[in-house]
C-alpha cells in the first residue's frame, strides 16, 4: 500500500511537470491594433516646403564702381516711380578708362548696325524666296515644273526664314550688348557734370522697400545690389520638389499651405513648373535634382510677407468616397500587397489591390470590405492562424 501511493505521488508530480512544459511550449496571443476600413475623402499630395517672395522683384544694382552712401531707406518704406533711393560717388577713371569705355560703346554699336544690315540682306532673301515657291507652286499646276522643284523651293523658304529670325536674334544681342557698353559712359558723364560725381539711383516703379541689401557707406563694385523693390500685396509661393514628382503637377493644380502660423490652410494654385531642374544637396548630404514649382495665392495671403516659410501639400489626386485603410495595415507578399484580417480571433492573411496612396492612408480597390477587421503595425512575429489579443 506504502508503495502504491509512493508510485502515485511520482506520477502526480511527473505529470504536473509535464503540463508546465507543454503550457510553457504553447503560443501565447499576440497583442495588436486593430482598425476598420472606411469610406470617405482621400488626397494624394506631395508635401514640401516653400517660401513666399513678391511677384515682381526689382533689384537695383550699382551701374558703376564707387562709395555708396548711407541708405536713407528702411525695409517697407513706400517709394513712388523716379524717387532717389541711393547715391553713388564714382571712382576717379583716368584717360586710358576714358578711351577704353568710349571705344567699347563705339564696337558695340558698330556691331549692333552690322546685325541690323544682316537682318534687311535676310529680309529681302526670305521675300525672294517666297515668291520663287509662290511661282514653282503655280507652274507646278500647270505641270511645268516638277514636284521636285516645289519641294526645294519650299525648303529655300524655311531655311530663309530661320536665317532672318536668327539676324534677328543677334540684334537683340548687339543691342543688350550696347546696354551693358553704355554703363561705363555713367562715370564719365558724372565727371563731365561741372565737377558732380554724383550716380543717383531711382525706383523703377512704385513698390515698397523689401530690402535694403547695402545699408551703410562703403566702396561697392559694379553691379552690386543695394534695394530691393516689390509690391508685397502681389505674391507667390515657390517650393522646390524631387524632379521625379514635378512630372506629376500640372498648372492649375490646387495647393494647401499649411504651418505658415494661422490655423486654417490658404488655398493656392500652381501656375508654372519650371522646366529646368536644379542640383540640391539634401540633409542627409544626397545630391538630388530638384524643380521650383510656382504657386499663385487663391485665398488672400493675409499677413504673409516676402520670404516667409510655408508647407506647401500640393493636392496631385482627391476623391470624396473611397474605400480606404490606414497604410500600416498592408505589407508586402511576394509580388502584391496583403493585410491581417481577425476571423474568430484568428489573423487571416488576405490580399488586396490597391489604388492611390496618401501618406498615411491607401485607397483598396478589391480583397477587404468595411465589416473586415484589420490588424495594424503586423510584425514578423504575426503568421497565419496565430491568436489575436486586441490592445
Amino acid at each position: 500500500m506504502k508503495k502504491l501511493l509512493t508510485r502515485l505521488i511520482y506520477f502526480l508530480i511527473v505529470a504536473g511537470i509535464a503540463a508546465l512544459v507543454i503550457i510553457a511550449f504553447l503560443p501565447s496571443p499576440v497583442t495588436v491594433e486593430t482598425a476598420r476600413p472606411m469610406r470617405g475623402a482621400l488626397q494624394v499630395t506631395i508635401d514640401e516646403e516653400g517660401e513666399t517672395r513678391a511677384h515682381d522683384r526689382y533689384v537695383i544694382a550699382s551701374p558703376v564702381a564707387g562709395r555708396l552712401r548711407r541708405v536713407e531707406l528702411d525695409e517697407g518704406d513706400v517709394v513712388s516711380r523716379g524717387a532717389v533711393v541711393a547715391e553713388i560717388e564714382p571712382v576717379p577713371i583716368d584717360v586710358k578708362e576714358r578711351i577704353e569705355i568710349t571705344a567699347r560703346v563705339q564696337a558695340a554699336e558698330a556691331a549692333k548696325r552690322e546685325a541690323e544690315a544682316q537682318v534687311q540682306h535676310a529680309l529681302a532673301d526670305f521675300e525672294q524666296a517666297r515668291r520663287e515657291r509662290l511661282r514653282a507652286e503655280t507652274l507646278a499646276k500647270d505641270g511645268l515644273v516638277s514636284a521636285q522643284m516645289v519641294e526645294q523651293a519650299r525648303n529655300l523658304e524655311t531655311t530663309s526664314a530661320n536665317e532672318l529670325e536668327a539676324a534677328r536674334q543677334r540684334v537683340l544681342a548687339a543691342t543688350s550688348e550696347v546696354k551693358i557698353a553704355r554703363t561705363g559712359l555713367i562715370a564719365v558723364e558724372a565727371e563731365n557734370n561741372d565737377g558732380n560725381k554724383i550716380v543717383k539711383l531711382t525706383a523703377p516703379v512704385k513698390g515698397q522697400v523689401l530690402s535694403v541689401v547695402e545699408k551703410s557707406e562703403r566702396v561697392v563694385a559694379s553691379g552690386t545690389p543695394v534695394v530691393i523693390i516689390g509690391d508685397p500685396r502681389r505674391m507667390e509661393i515657390v517650393v522646390d520638389v524631387l524632379s521625379t514628382e514635378a512630372v506629376k503637377i500640372k498648372p492649375g493644380t490646387p495647393v494647401l499651405l499649411e504651418g505658415w502660423g494661422g490655423d486654417q490652410p490658404i488655398k493656392a494654385k500652381v501656375r508654372i513648373v519650371e522646366p529646368a531642374a536644379f542640383k540640391k544637396i539634401s540633409a542627409l548630404g544626397v545630391e538630388e535634382q530638384r524643380v521650383n514649382v510656382v504657386c499663385d495665392f487663391v485665398d488672400s495671403p493675409g499677413l504673409l510677407g516676402d520670404g516667409y516659410r510655408v508647407e506647401a501639400r500640393i493636392i496631385i489626386w482627391e476623391a470624396a468616397k473611397v474605400l480606404k485603410v490606414p497604410a500600416s495595415a498592408l505589407f508586402r507578399h511576394e509580388q502584391g500587397w496583403s493585410v491581417f484580417v481577425i476571423e474568430n480571433n484568428r489573423a487571416r492573411r488576405r490580399d488586396v489591390k490597391i489604388g492611390h496612396r496618401s501618406a498615411y492612408e491607401v485607397e483598396i480597390l478589391e480583397g477587404i470590405s468595411e465589416s473586415d477587421e484589420l490588424v495594424l503595425h503586423p510584425t514578423n512575429q504575426l503568421t497565419e492562424g496565430a491568436e489575436i489579443e486586441r490592445r
